[in-house]
């Protein structure tokens, strides 16, 4: 079964934007998980300007799924990663100033660096995800940097989804099988939704993980938390 993770970073920012703890992050993680989500995924950034470090640590021993936290690998984090011991860690390549991801690990490039990273954490007993475009190779370099899970960067296959998406999700399928073959884990996310998870998942049933927030954020606007958790938990079903 592909576990649903809800990123609440935008939770964090509509706090953020008004001061005080409304809404209370801690509290709609929980709501979260009762209304059946398997796990919560935070983005600290250096900023703190949505998930704050006081965030990550209060979480931790309030949530009973799996927490992930993600993030790009500066010492800060690293050393904040390594205090909280999540379920699970995913490394990315932003840099502060960025909004949000917007692509993957180069791990050939980088594989000597993500492999100091990495194995740590492994000592640690905190499963490792990087952060990857769906290509072939970049999914191999992650499995030689010694990664636990590769997570597929799904903004290409959402952007070109309603256009073709047999075209949009055949890149994705040949690094899916590639990462299987492998034996690494499977993970995918940034705007991934209801318009476009359920066919992903159709033909990459053995994702482990999708990592979802921004577009189940806004969902819930409209639909409220539990409906709109309750609508991606039926997509992701086999």
């Amino acid at each position: 079964m592909t576990k649903l993770s809800v990123n609440i970073n935008k939770v964090a920012t509509l706090r953020n934007a008004r001061g005080g703890n409304n809404p209370d992050v801690v509290k709609v993680a929980l709501d979260c998980e009762r209304y059946g989500a398997q796990g919560i995924t935070v983005h600290p950034r250096p900023d703190e300007r949505h998930i704050r470090r006081s965030d990550v640590y209060a979480l931790k021993p309030a949530l009973h799924t799996e927490f992930n936290i993600e993030g790009y690998p500066s010492e800060d984090f690293c050393r904040l990663v390594l205090d909280v011991r999540p379920a699970q860690v995913t490394l990315v390549p932003d840099s502060p100033s960025q909004i949000t991801s917007n692509a993957g690990w180069d791990t050939v490039a980088n594989k000597s660096f993500l492999t100091d990273v990495v194995g740590p954490f492994k000592e640690a007993g905190i499963r490792t995800s990087i952060f990857v475009t769906a290509e072939e190779r970049m999914v191999e370099a992650a499995a030689d940097a010694g990664s636990d899970r590769v997570e597929l960067y799904t903004e290409p296959y959402a952007t070109a989804y309603a256009a073709d998406r047999e075209a949009a999700i055949a890149p994705f399928i040949a690094a899916a099988k590639v990462a299987r073959e492998l034996g690494l884990g499977l993970n995918a996310g940034h705007d991934l939704s209801l318009e476009n998870l359920g066919f992903y998942h159709e033909r990459i049933p053995w994702t482990d993980e999708v990592s979802i927030g921004h577009a189940l954020i806004c969902d819930a606007l409209y639909l409220g938390l539990k409906e709109t958790i309750a609508r991606y938990l039926e997509e992701l079903k086999n």
